[in-house]
């Protein structure tokens, strides 16, 4: 019982860190243009962490392409600077990106 229980609480602590930030995408929108697993309007979240893996300067050039937005990154159509995000969301929101596998 004692061993269920822990097991438990191990997999919710490890999913819901992911599940608030996907939360958090959701509610600023970002799902609107992105999807974890599959190309929308931009690329899918999986291929960002892709792209970026390794990168030293990674999370300092996502949070600005966040915050101010980005062009011929991704192809011709820009991904808008998203005003109701903060510095901080974003950088929640990078952290999760790249964690993505």
């Amino acid at each position: 019982m004692n061993r269920t229980l822990i097991t438990l609480a191990m997999a919710l602590s490890v999913a819901a860190p992911a599940m608030a930030d996907e939360a958090l995408a959701k509610s600023k929108n970002c799902m609107a243009c992105h999807a974890v697993d599959k190309k929308l309007v931009g690329p899918a979240y999986k291929d960002v962490a892709k792209k970026y893996a390794g990168q030293k300067d990674a999370e300092a050039t996502l949070v600005s392409h966040v915050l101010k937005g980005s062009k011929d990154v991704w192809g011709p159509v820009p991904m808008p600077a998203n005003a109701n995000v903060t510095e901080a969301e974003a950088k929640k929101l990078v952290a999760w990106v790249l964690s993505l596998k």
